[in-house]
């Protein structure tokens, strides 16, 4: 292009000279430099507008649209010499300018196509089984339930060294004492499965908010010597969670407010200072959560079905069973009535429980002692705990945990069966004293807890339990026959210790430090139990018994989660 308007100058430049002879015969030097000045102008212009060009951002070419009109054919002489054409493609044409060649692509086969079709479907239904609930769970087709199965398989095996106690979950409270018959046969051995647990969850959103409901039960409600066992409820419950997600209301069946598991243990038994009452109940419960800080706050208040127990001359009365076998003075007037705060930020717990109660005697129409009347007592109680992660004084700890908690009450029996073996209050029916009118008093007692969990590897943990309680009587309570089961059944303090070393070979730590135990554990663990009766020696079993009872446990264990 640069030479072609160089040469359009000189043309010019020519064609000038020739039109105007007389400037040429005048002067041809003046003519060559004013060409030479017109050309060198030409070739800056030039390099001005080659210079833009470059600095200019180059268009990129588009893609020919494609197009209806067909390409041109040649002409019939012209197609007979050239060489065979191509099949046809489904391509666009190409851009003129692009001279590659793209292959064309063959169409799917009819076996193709249907296995692709088969591959859409099963993914289809796979989403549409899909469930957010953990283990086995799926969504149920075209609603907007989620059904979830859980539970465990678990064998336990015991050997006793001081006396004979042939149960899997041993009470503290009911430890046999020194000298007795059981004591006098020495330990022995066991082995259960009874305690295996399985459950059914489920997940529905409605108009209402999110409706969970769950139904679990293990074989535990049998002989524990025994190796037909029988089925039981443990729990039953729907629970509405509202839009908000801050509001919760439960009803039926689940386990008590004032329920507190402290520490992990093998062994299947209601614990010193532990509660696992599950009972009915209508729950209300509210939820402050700050995602900033990660604190969440849990307001929880319930009314609980009631159950009053009390001890008496004859021994242990319920409202089911008099000891005699006639109707029960035993009373409920009332439900029982828990609130329960929890606070949980990074690993921290706190915990606060509380309870009011009501405790009846009607003797009127049965067969207790006379008089015949109606007493009440106030039953209450408060308790709590804090869990503190090891890490705060040091990484080194890892996920350890230190566990501090204490309890105070009168009439909670029930509620601590390994303190009290389930007594609530105490009356002088039948004791001369009551000729006039009897008396009911709620038991007074307290007790703490300390527990360690030591975590040796993430796959390899302990823990360290001490536990004490304590408990009071009135003074008629000593005027009960020593040696009978009114006497042997009032404690007047428990102590209990635990070590165990826990196996889980897939156990994960995670992101917050704490660790999932995963779906299998394998343990051994030593229990030392000792109780010391109310009124010591005398009331065992005379002058000659001995007013304590010692047991000595090793237990292995195995467990099995789905």
């Amino acid at each position: 292009m640069r030479q072609a308007a160089i040469a359009a100058v000189l043309a010019a430049g020519c064609l000038a000279c020739a039109a105007t002879p007389a400037l040429a015969q005048g002067s041809d030097a003046d003519t060559i430099a004013e060409l030479r000045r017109q050309l060198e102008a030409m070739q800056r212009r030039l390099e001005a507008l080659e210079a833009r060009q470059t600095q200019a951002a180059p268009v990129p070419l588009r893609a020919a649209a494609p197009t209806t009109t067909p390409t041109p054919r040649p002409a019939p002489a012209a197609r007979s010499a050239a060489a065979p054409r191509p099949a046809r493609s489904a391509r666009p044409v190409e851009p003129a300018a692009s001279t590659a060649t793209v292959p064309a692509t063959p169409a799917p086969s009819p076996e193709a196509v249907q296995e692709a079709a088969r591959q859409a479907g099963r993914e289809a239904a796979i989403e549409a089984l899909r469930s957010d609930l953990p283990g086995i769970a799926f969504r149920v087709p075209g609603t907007e339930t989620q059904v979830r199965l859980y539970g465990f398989v678990k064998l336990t095996s015991w050997r006793d060294f001081d006396s004979r106690n042939q149960t899997d979950a041993p009470a503290p409270a009911l430890t046999p004492l020194q000298g007795s018959v059981a004591a006098l046969q020495g330990g022995d051995y066991g082995m259960t499965a009874r305690f295996s647990r399985f459950g059914v969850d489920t997940r529905s959103e409605t108009g209402w908010g999110r409706v969970e409901t769950r139904l679990e039960g293990d074989f535990g409600g049998g002989p524990p010597t025994s190796n037909n066992a029988v089925f039981r409820l443990r729990q039953a419950f729907a629970e509405l969670t509202f839009p908000d997600g801050d509001w919760r209301v439960l009803i039926g069946q689940a386990n008590s407010l004032w329920n507190e598991g402290l520490y992990e243990t093998i062994i299947d038994a209601t614990n010193l200072n532990q509660s696992f009452i599950r009972q009915a109940q209508l729950r209300l419960t509210r939820v402050w959560s700050d995602p900033g800080s990660g604190r969440t706050i849990t307001g929880q208040v319930a009314l609980e079905a009631p159950d009053t127990n009390y001890v008496a001359v004859n021994g242990l009365v319920t409202p089911t069973q008099n000891s005699d076998g006639s109707a029960s003075p035993a009373i409920n007037t009332a439900p029982d009535l828990h609130a329960r705060l929890t606070w949980r930020q990074d690993g921290w717990e706190g915990v606060l429980r509380g309870m009011l109660r009501q405790l009846s005697i009607n003797t009127s129409g049965t067969t207790a002692p006379a008089p015949q009347g109606e007493q009440d007592t106030l039953g209450w109680g408060v308790a709590g705990h804090v869990r503190m992660p090891m890490r705060v004084i040091g990484g080194w700890f890892g996920p350890d945990e230190l566990v501090g908690g204490a309890f105070v009450g009168q009439g909670i029996g029930r509620y601590l069966f390994g303190n009290s073996g389930g007594s609530d209050a105490i009356t002088n029916l039948g004791l001369p004293a009551a000729a006039t009118g009897f008396d009911m008093e709620a038991i007074p007692t307290w007790g703490l807890t300390a527990a360690y969990r030591r975590f040796w590897t993430t796959q390899l943990r302990s823990n360290f339990v001490y536990s004490w309680a304590k408990l009071d009587y009135p003074d008629y309570a000593a005027q009960f026959t020593p040696g009978s089961a009114a006497a042997t059944s009032l404690n007047d303090q428990l102590q209990q210790v635990f070590a165990n070393l826990i196996w889980s070979p897939f156990s994960t730590l995670r992101a917050d430090g704490t660790v999932d135990t995963g779906w299998l554990d394998l343990g051994i663990e030593y229990l030392y139990t000792r109780r010391d009766l109310y009124g010591g020696a005398a009331a065992a079993m005379g002058a000659g018994g001995i007013g304590h009872g010692i047991q000595n446990r090793v237990l292995v264990g195995a467990i099995a989660r789905f």
